[in-house]
Order: C-alpha cells, then sequence, then structure tokens
C-alpha cells in the first residue's frame, strides 16, 4: 500500500464486526463483511451473476416486446441499452472491486455523497429486488398452466415460499451451492435455446423448412408501434428499449454478495469484466434469436399477448414454444417449459437473497429497524422472512388476470432499478473525482476501466431520458391511463419524497468532492489484511470449477 493510501486508510478506526485467525493454511474472516461470512467462491459467484440476471424476461417476456418493435427493432433496442449498461457495469466494478461491503452501492451512496442519497437509493433497491418475487412467482405459477389451469395461486404461493425459506435459511454457503446448480441449468436452457434458432432456420426441423432470415423481409424487421411510418418504426424500438431496461441488469447482484465471497479482490474482478459477455451472448442473443424464430405478426403470439386466446400462459407465449408447436417437433415444448421453471425459480431465489442483504445493510445502518440485523449463522433472517413475505403478493393473481398482475411488477421494477442505476453513476462521479482530489492513484483500485469517467457521465442522462420515457405510450392519443401513469412513474415521487424526507428529518447536506472517508471507517484496511491472508485450495472438483468458471487471477493489493 502506498503512503498516500496508507495515510488515508490505515488511519481510520478499526471496524468492531472484523475478526479473523489464521490457522496453519486456513483463515477465519468476516473482514469488512458485518457478521455476515465470506463463503462463496469463484464459480458460485459467477453463476449466482447470471442466475439472478436471466430469467422470465430473457425466455419468455421479451417476446411480448416483438410484436411492437419487430425483429430488428427489438434486437437494436436491447443492443443500445446494452452498451449503456456496460458503462454502468464500469462504475459497479471500480467502487465494489475497492470496497467489497455488505450492499455495497447504497454504503457509498450515503458514505461517499449524501447520507440522503444513501436512504433513498437503499429502498428504491429494496422495492427493486422485492417486487420481483412474486413477479417470478406469478411467472411460475403460469408455467405450470402449461400443463393444468387447475393449480390454485395459493399451492404454488406457498410452496415456493418453503423452498425459498430453506435455500435461504439453512447458511450462505448452501444457498451458494443450491444457485449453482440452478444456474447451470440456465446456462443449459440458453445453449438449448440458440442451438434449436440455429437448426430449425438452416432446415433442421420435422418440415424441411429452411426459413432462416425470412422473417425479417416478410413482415418485414422493424413493426410499427402507435402510428404509421417512420415514426412508429421508431417508437416500436424505443418501446423495445425501454423494455430491456427491466430486463437487462447484473451488475447490481454481484455487488450484493461482495461481501460474502472468499478473497473478493481476486474474484469480483472477473466477474465483473464478464458482464460484457453476458450481454452480447444472453440479452443480445437471445432478443436476435427470437426474432429469428417467429414473425411479429404471428397470430398466435399476438392472440395470446392479448388475451384473446385462451391458453395464454407465459411459456404459450413464448416464441420458441410457438416455433416448436408449428414446427411439430413433439415433446421439446414440454422439455422447454420445464428448464424455464428452473431459470424462473433461479430468479426469485436470489432477489430474496439479494432483498434480504440489502434490508440487513440498511438496517446496520440505521435507515431500517435495527432488528433486522439479527443473524443466525451468517443468515439475517428477519430480513429474509420479509422478502419471503412479499411472495405472498402473488395472491393479487387469485382475483386479477396474472398476465396483468406481472405488468404491474414490471413497470413498478423498472423505475426502482432505473433510479438505482442513476444513483450508483452519481456515487461513481464523487468517487472518481473525490480520489483525484485527495491523491489517490487509480492504480490501487483492483479494477480500472478505461472508459471512465465518460462512462459515468452517459450512464447518469441515459438512465434519466429511461426514466422519463417509461411510459411514453400514454401520452399518445387514446393511450392514456391513470393507473400506467402512476406506475410507471409513481416511485419517482417516492424517491425524492425519500431524499428530502431524510435531509429535513437529520439536516444532512452533500459532502463535498474529496471530503468522503473511501477507507470506509477501516472497512477496506481490514479487507486488505484478509486479502494477504487467505489462500483458495484449488484441488478436487471445486477448484476445477473455480478454475472453469471463476477465472482464477492473481489479487491487486491496495
Amino acid at each position: 500500500m502506498d503512503e498516500k493510501t496508507s495515510s488515508k486508510v490505515e488511519g481510520a478506526p478499526a471496524s468492531p464486526d472484523a475478526s479473523f485467525a489464521a490457522e496453519g493454511d486456513s483463515v477465519l474472516i468476516t473482514a469488512g463483511s458485518g457478521h455476515l461470512k465470506r463463503d462463496l467462491g469463484p464459480a458460485q459467484v459467477q453463476l449466482y451473476a447470471i442466475g439472478a440476471a436471466i430469467g422470465t424476461g430473457v425466455f419468455v417476456a421479451m417476446g411480448s416486446s416483438l410484436p411492437t418493435g419487430g425483429p430488428a427493432g427489438l434486437f437494436l433496442g436491447f443492443a443500445l441499452w446494452a452498451v449503456v449498461m456496460y458503462g454502468i457495469n464500469e462504475c459497479y466494478a471500480e467502487m465494489v472491486c475497492y470496497a467489497p461491503v455488505p450492499a455495497p452501492f447504497t454504503r457509498f451512496a450515503a458514505e461517499w455523497v449524501d447520507e440522503a442519497l444513501g436512504f433513498a437509493v437503499s429502498w428504491a433497491f429494496y422495492f427493486n429486488q422485492a417486487f420481483l418475487i412474486p413477479f417470478e412467482i406469478t411467472a411460475l405459477h403460469r408455467l405450470i398452466g402449461f400443463w393444468t389451469d387447475k393449480m390454485p395461486v395459493e399451492a404454488t404461493t406457498f410452496a415456493v415460499i418453503a423452498l425459498y425459506a430453506l435455500f435461504n435459511c439453512l447458511s450462505v454457503k448452501w444457498f451458494g451451492i443450491s444457485e449453482f446448480y440452478l444456474s447451470m441449468g440456465k446456462l443449459i436452457l440458453i445453449l438449448i435455446t440458440f442451438a434449436f434458432t440455429f437448426i430449425t432456420m438452416l432446415g433442421g426441423n420435422s418440415l424441411n423448412d429452411r426459413y432462416g432470415f425470412r422473417y425479417w423481409q416478410n413482415p418485414g424487421a422493424f413493426a410499427e408501434f402507435l402510428t404509421e411510418g417512420p415514426t412508429g418504426r421508431f417508437l416500436g424500438t424505443l418501446n423495445c428499449m425501454t423494455y430491456a431496461t427491466f430486463t437487462i441488469c447484473g451488475p447490481e447482484f454481484v455487488s450484493m454478495v461482495a461481501a460474502e465471497t472468499r478473497s473478493p479482490r481476486l474474484v469480483l474482478p472477473n466477474a465483473f469484466s464478464s458482464f460484457k459477455y453476458r450481454l452480447l451472448f444472453f440479452f443480445c442473443g437471445a432478443a436476435l434469436a427470437m426474432g429469428i424464430v417467429i414473425p411479429y405478426d404471428d397470430a398466435t403470439l399476438n392472440g395470446i399477448l392479448s388475451g384473446d386466446l385462451a391458453g395464454g400462459g407465459t411459456s404459450a407465449a413464448s416464441p420458441y414454444v410457438i416455433a416448436m408447436r408449428r414446427m411439430k417437433i413433439s415433446g421439446l415444448p414440454h422439455f422447454f417449459n420445464a428448464f424455464v421453471m428452473t431459470s424462473v425459480f433461479s430468479c426469485g431465489n436470489g432477489y430474496v437473497f439479494s432483498s434480504s442483504r440489502t434490508l440487513y445493510t440498511m438496517a446496520l445502518a440505521g435507515r431500517a429497524p435495527r432488528f433486522f440485523t439479527k443473524t443466525f449463522r451468517g443468515v439475517p433472517v428477519y430480513a429474509v422472512m420479509v422478502a419471503l413475505g412479499f411472495c405472498l403478493l402473488t395472491l393479487l393473481g387469485v382475483s386479477s388476470n396474472t398476465s396483468k398482475v406481472m405488468g404491474y411488477f414490471i413497470a413498478l421494477v423498472t423505475c426502482n432499478q432505473l433510479l438505482c442505476y442513476m444513483s450508483t453513476c452519481i456515487t461513481y462521479l464523487y468517487f472518481y473525482y473525490g480520489m483525484k482530489r485527495q491523491g489517490l492513484s487509480r492504480d490501487i483500485l483492483p479494477y480500472r476501466s478505461v472508459l471512465q469517467p465518460y462512462a459515468a457521465y452517459v450512464g447518469v442522462v441515459m438512465t434519466i431520458v429511461m426514466i422519463l420515457l417509461l411510459g411514453f405510450y400514454v401520452f399518445f392519443p387514446g393511450q392514456w391511463s391513470i393507473m400506467w401513469f402512476f406506475l410507471n412513474y409513481a416511485f419517482i415521487g417516492v424517491f425524492i419524497v425519500a431524499y428530502v424526507g431524510w435531509k429535513v428529518i437529520h439536516g444532512t447536506k452533500p459532502r463535498s468532492i474529496g471530503d468522503a472517508d473511501f477507507g470506509l471507517a477501516g472497512a477496506v484496511k481490514e479487507i486488505d489484511d484478509y486479502e494477504e491472508l487467505i489462500e483458495f485450495n484449488m484441488t478436487g472438483y471445486s477448484g476445477w470449477l473455480d478454475r472453469i468458471f471463476g477465472g482464477m487471477r492473481q489479487p491487486k493489493k491496495i
């Protein structure tokens, strides 16, 4: 550690939560992690990042945007937002790899920018994750409806609650193991969907139909939305881009497990740097594949999405299932549906984990009731219980159309998600220029991006623009809806009220750039010491998985 860094970080008081002891080649440690245990290895972190981000939105719900934008509009909308998301990922990566503490980006906002911003973004992220739990369970219930409509919503809800409680309350180690294998299923599923698209478009189907990019020519590459002509095609692409802001995510999930990751300076940089491949392969690849297998004016797809056709379960509305049925491929739709169910279940499991850790950290910081800091074997049990309570919102599907209920959750989640991204980019700018003002070299960072600080500026501008455009369609003639206006924009007001309310009650002021404690009251120093002692056991099956999925490399000490 250089002299400048030492004066800023080592001089900070040590945290009472830090404890470690060397025993031979082993290290027992909770350095910089509160009372949470650092039990997650490289493979588990990588697969968790995949599992929490890729679910219903990628495999199924993305198809709902195809009729509004067409195959080219869908792909272009996702590709454009993927570029923005890559820059946002770089903001998370630099800060979190430097200080891998619990719920890091909410803590950074509070300690490096303004306590009021930390309070507002904490609750925005919490609601973002919490509303995704019932969204995934609702989707899971609709997937079950692919086979039978006799399964009551209540049975699905309470069965899933029991399973989520099992996976999240035992220990973080067993959570990581369960999520690892569930995420492996997602990898297999997306490979199957891409293989299905590639093989069948070349004529490898029971109809011997070599359809290729036929649907990009007829009915066309772009669909018209709300109006006709070039304006309609532009609006269709814009609508696909707004949906991409809901679907494309990931860096926040890597951040949420930072405090429970073994040797985070070694593991996390690789997890963040691989995000660009996830963007290209999973999100943009899925958007491209969906526009290949089915035309945007397909009668079955549009009939199911509009509710005119019966049996419109979530999986039945998937372009893949429709294409499989059209090609008369028996058995494969059932296999695909079963695999999608594991994907959806895995996502919900991850959201229970991340929302509970967010609430735990908020309680530690005084932004939520203190009893949420109670842990049992490293698990914040009360925070997990509240997360499981959000599962009960799935019961809205008892008296309402489940497709509409899913739409409600999507609108609520997307606004909060963009508010979190905007706040993280603002926080990064304070971090970047604060280090410069304090004379700290960027060479001390375990992860450095060549795109900064420009990526952060683009992130701030684009998230604000997309927040304002989320419900753009309600402002067109004949499209006004008070309900959808509030679903898309209400949490902007909640965020502002939370920010202003905290400032009024506590009298906080924004920190001047350069005044922040980048040592986080000794937490960074604790992690430095921990990294000097920790060693990985790279032998056996687990070591092989860590090398394959974790891309092990030497950490950069700071």
